[in-house]
């Protein structure tokens, strides 16, 4: 049995890596958005300053990591909608393998997208590093799983593609601002910052930028790879649980508490680490490392 099911996630994942790369809104979130983020902010706040352009890089990661969250949620909902699902289904093959197979695909999409983007980053626009490699692929694939089965469970507890697209577009929001990849936590009043902790993009976001900006070791960015490893445990089952196949099967509106309960390990990781945690610290750390750097940098180093 265990092995039929690994046949079949390999063979589905075949088929979602050729689906994906025909969906424009996956290419989009994945590999545009975040290239147009990165000169974007390069050109604001990190122009001359290698060190600079690693931290906004760090955010750009995360980003591109995250994209597989509106991607696939919006796939899943096309595939339910076109009955493209019924066929799956057919095969037959389970919600699991199914599910799976979306989110192993995703990160075999996303590894190019993030070589491209570091090839960018170092050649064209000078960052500082390539910062500590082993534990950016680390983030990367347990990110890139994590909001993926996010994604998945938009998908199954919503009933149309506007409603998806309304639920995207909230949570996105939420993602994008509050967890430190567009704009630095350190920024932000304390209570705002404290809010952050319990956003799952603030651990992939801190993650990127300590292994990006002072090569983060592993045991760094433990919290960080624990809590979104928990979080993508919980993410996955919940999504398997109620995973529709058919577009006649419609979902209660209570149903999208689903979402809040997958929330749950964030909300257990963002009160410790208000009380006992460093991550927030280590946040600051890492400005106050950027501002030092500056001032020790003569005026025309960079332009060298």
């Amino acid at each position: 049995m265990a092995g039929n099911a690994i046949a079949n996630t390999l063979a589905l994942v075949k088929v979602r890596i050729r689906l994906a790369t025909r969906n424009k809104m996956f290419l989009f979130f994945s590999l545009l958005m975040p290239m147009i983020f990165l000169f974007l902010f390069v050109m604001i706040w990190g122009k001359s300053s290698p060190l600079k352009i690693s931290y906004i890089f760090g955010g750009i990661l995360t980003l591109t990591v995250m994209g597989g969250f509106w991607g696939l949620s919006v796939q899943l909902v096309t595939f339910r909608e076109q009955g493209i699902l019924r066929r799956f289904r057919l095969a037959p093959v389970g919600a699991g393998p199914m599910l799976a197979s979306s989110i192993i695909a995703n990160f075999v999409l996303v590894v190019p997208f993030i070589f491209i983007e570091m090839l960018v980053g170092r050649y064209v626009l000078h960052m500082a590093s390539w910062g500590n490699v082993p534990v950016i692929f680390l983030l990367a694939m347990i990110g890139s799983a994590t909001f993926s089965a996010f994604g998945l469970i938009v998908a199954s507890v919503t009933n149309s593609m506007q409603e998806t697209q309304i639920i995207n577009q909230l949570i996105w929001m939420v993602f994008l601002f509050l967890s430190g990849a567009t704009i630095p936590l350190s920024v932000f009043p304390s209570w705002i910052q404290h809010l952050t902790l319990f956003s799952p993009a603030t651990y992939l976001a801190t993650g990127f930028q300590s292994a990006m900006t002072h090569r983060a070791t592993f045991p760094e960015i433990l919290t960080d790879s624990v809590a979104l490893t928990v979080g993508l445990l919980v993410a996955f089952e919940i999504a398997r649980r109620i995973f529709r196949w058919e577009p006649e099967e419609k979902v209660s509106p209570r149903a999208k508490v689903w979402v809040v309960v997958a929330l749950i390990p964030f909300i257990a990781f963002g009160a410790y680490e208000a009380i006992h945690g460093t991550l927030l610290n280590r946040v600051h750390s890492t400005m106050d490392f950027l501002d030092r750097s500056d001032a020790a940098t003569p005026p025309n180093a960079n332009s060298n």
